[in-house]
């Protein structure tokens, strides 16, 4: 388990399109699908990684706070399952189902996706606004596996509540860490490790 700092894309950033299939309902999902939501939240997540584990619990309830708020809200997992099987689609899918996820829960098999956005960690959270504009990417909160801070999702609250309440979110904002994304031999992106 390497651990991993996001790449910290620029702010301002649009939105990369994608269409990846709901492991939950089996349906396409796009920045289409989030037309008439205030914001979108990406994050790339996985099953097996310990830093998602910790903090998973925290994800299922920001989707269950946010419902109906304005918040649109994807999972996305890039991991390469032939060596991490415990994250192949139909896991994720019974990931989804056991935490009632009120959001969906996609697989990028060909890593494109993660690309686009330049993910490197899982978690990893990108924040757009209204304009699929790039507000926030970050971590969840200070918690990490055994550093006994709570797991509050209180940066990424933050965050939301700004865009979603018209005020101006905070440009300082620090990392997200955790286990790289598993990418197929040959897919590493340049900025990974960098």
């Amino acid at each position: 388990m390497a651990l991993t700092a996001s790449t910290m894309l620029d702010l301002g950033t649009q939105a990369p399109d994608f269409q990846l299939p709901d492991t939950v309902s089996g349906g396409t999902i796009s920045l289409d699908s989030f037309t008439h939501q205030k914001a979108l939240l990406v994050m790339f997540v996985c099953r097996h990684c310990p830093y998602v584990q910790h903090i998973k619990e925290e994800l299922a309830k920001i989707g269950q706070d946010y419902a109906g708020k304005g918040l649109g809200i994807v999972a996305i997992s890039s991991n390469n399952i032939e060596t991490h099987p415990d994250d192949a689609p139909e896991k994720l899918k019974e990931m989804a189902q056991q935490l009632n996820f009120t959001f969906p829960f996609c697989y990028d098999e060909t890593q494109e996706v993660a690309q686009a956005y330049t993910a490197a960690c899982t978690p990893d959270f990108f924040l757009f606004d209204s304009n699929r504009k790039l507000v926030y990417r970050g971590q969840l909160d200070d918690s990490r596996p055994g550093n006994d801070e709570p797991v509050t999702g209180k940066d990424l609250r933050a965050a939301i509540d700004a865009v979603l309440f018209d005020r101006e979110v905070p440009s300082t904002q620090k990392p997200s860490m955790g286990c790289n994304i598993k990418w197929k031999p040959g897919n590493e992106p340049a900025y990974f490790g960098a």
